[in-house]
């Protein structure tokens, strides 16, 4: 039994039969995390002190981070007392992870290979979660993973923007097979990607790639409800490679929005930034000394952005991000 203690001064005990995810929920502390599988990045922590014992190579983190010190806290199992450079998220009142019966409400193809499905729940077992998160849709015995895409609705109704991957079991379903009025079980809220404090901040930046845009919509729907305008300055920057994958238009007259839709190559219809997300981040100049960035989508934007933006003034722990992973 070993002791770990984070940087906000809590401290738990772990197993080293358990890895250091698992410790802290037995002992009802929170971590950041998303996949729980060491492949998306979010649970990285800093080891400040002590050994750990990694369950799997730990391919996501670069060698840079590797000798630095990081860990993935799903993966990691402690070898002695540790120190870890990460906080409990307790604080944050994260809803309880249940399943639940939801039937499909309704079916839109926003584009060739984007589907929005709408699901409705029963009235007394509505769906309670924290804009960002995402859950489980499950068919029979096959389980796969989908950003919220709607903040909380007073009806229930839980929105969901999926792509078509070719070969993919589910694709399948949702392509082809699924009708409205099809019944399947949600698992969730899962995972820690939601809106932090931003009280003291000057600016928050939203970075989103393909259906990544899906728990940055929900988290812009749930800033939009506040009574009072914010007067946060706010960036949402889209990314897509043809100008039909921009298949959703923010619309937040109450928020100070800029929005800014980048497209990875040119087009000679297209008259906006060319290139990638984090690069026109760059190109705005914008402080980033006390911002405040979430990013979702691939897992190439995920791990450049957070170098690049720390490279230039954003603080490591300012970053929080939800990686898209394939299935296995």
């Amino acid at each position: 039994m070993f002791e770990v203690k984070l940087k906000d001064s809590k401290t738990f005990t772990c197993e080293s039969s358990e890895t250091i995810f698992q410790g802290a929920k037995r002992n009802g502390i929170l971590l950041e995390h998303s996949c729980l599988t060491a492949r998306c990045k979010s649970c990285r922590a800093l080891i400040i002190k002590g050994q750990v014992e990694n369950i799997q190579d730990e391919f996501v983190l670069s060698s840079e981070e590797k000798e630095l010190g990081y860990t993935l806290t799903c993966n990691a199992k402690p070898c002695s007392d540790i120190e870890l450079d990460i906080e409990d998220l307790g604080s944050y009142n994260i809803p309880d992870t249940k399943t639940i019966p939801a039937k499909i409400d309704a079916i839109n193809y926003l584009k060739k290979d984007v589907v929005q499905i709408v699901f409705r729940t029963p009235p007394a077992q509505k769906l309670n979660f924290l804009s960002g998160q995402y859950v489980n849709i499950i068919k029979a015995d096959i389980k796969r993973s989908y950003s919220i895409a709607n903040s909380l609705r007073s009806d229930g109704k839980l929105e969901f923007l999926i792509k078509n991957y070719p070969g993919g079991v589910m694709s399948n379903y949702w392509f082809n097979e699924a009708t409205i009025g099809d019944l399947l079980r949600i698992e969730g809220p899962l995972g820690t990607f939601f809106l932090r404090n931003i009280a003291n901040v000057e600016t928050v930046i939203f970075l989103a790639t393909g259906t990544g845009i899906a728990p940055i919509k929900a988290i812009l729907e749930k800033l939009a409800e506040q009574e009072e305008t914010l007067k946060t300055e706010i960036y949402l920057f889209w990314g897509g490679r043809f100008t039909p994958d921009f298949f959703w238009e923010p619309e937040f007259k109450k928020l100070n929005l800029k929005y800014i839709p980048v497209l990875s190559r040119s087009n000679q219809d297209w008259t906006g930034d060319i290139g990638y997300v984090q690069d026109v981040v760059i190109q705005q100049n914008i402080n980033l000394t006390n911002a405040q960035v979430y990013a979702c989508g691939s897992e190439a934007m995920i791990n450049t952005s957070q170098k690049l933006l720390t490279d230039n003034g954003l603080q490591e722990s300012n970053f929080y991000s939800d990686a898209f992973v394939i299935s296995n």
